[in-house]
């Protein structure tokens, strides 16, 4: 008599995988943002394999370990569902002024009990994960393609959003302006977005433009 093998299914992503994916994605992104809009010379970058595509990834130690600490904090805020949103502002270095927002919108999802069983929706693979991750990743490369080129050295900001009970490093993290674009000078393009079972993230870019 003939037997079948019992399927076995991917169990639910964790919380803490969930937020290692979403920090992971913020690194690239970072990274992505800053090589393709010429933020960091490209000789500043070097080339890995991430999502199915080759990514860059900065080579300069002062910026690696400043993302890093960043990217730490995150992590931490993402675990306790704390960040609503962290935003990346490019400035123009003489002026001071926001030429283009990158903003990631965070929010916590329902997920399906571990067994599969529960209410929420059902586990989701990591390859569907990685697919949507990789088609914003994308989009970011293509940016330069209708982004306005930055003709002029730039800096970049990056600003977290938390929720009011939020533990903020002293020190390491302050008040600071939302370096929004005026009302009148902003374009703004949505971007796709990704999900896991703990969180979904859905991205956009808001840029300046003299009309």
């Amino acid at each position: 008599m003939p037997v079948a093998a019992v399927q076995k299914t991917k169990a639910n992503i964790t919380l803490k995988g969930s937020t290692e994916i979403v920090t992971e994605f913020f690194k690239y992104a970072v990274n992505s943002i800053l090589f393709n809009r010429g933020v960091y010379p490209a000789d500043d970058f070097n080339m890995v394999k991430k999502y199915g595509l080759v990514v860059l990834v900065t080579s300069d130690e002062a910026l690696s370990a400043y993302l890093e600490k960043i990217l730490t904090q995150v992590r931490e805020w993402l675990m306790k569902g704390s960040i609503a949103r962290l935003v990346l502002a490019i400035v123009s270095k003489e002026s001071r002024v926001t030429l283009e927002r990158w903003q990631f919108d965070v929010d916590v999802t329902e997920q399906s009990e571990a067994d599969g069983h529960g209410t929420g929706p059902p586990p989701k693979p990591e390859s569907e994960i990685n697919a949507d991750i990789r088609a914003i990743i994308k989009q970011i490369v293509s940016s330069v393609t209708y982004l306005p080129t930055l003709s002029e050295p730039c800096a970049f900001n990056i600003l977290a959003y938390t929720s009011a009970d939020a533990q903020v490093p002293e020190g390491e993290w302050l008040d600071t302006d939302p370096h929004a674009i005026e009302a009148g000078k902003a374009e703004a393009v949505k971007l796709r977005s990704f999900s896991t079972n703990h969180h979904k993230v859905e991205a956009m870019v808001a840029y300046r433009y003299e009309g």
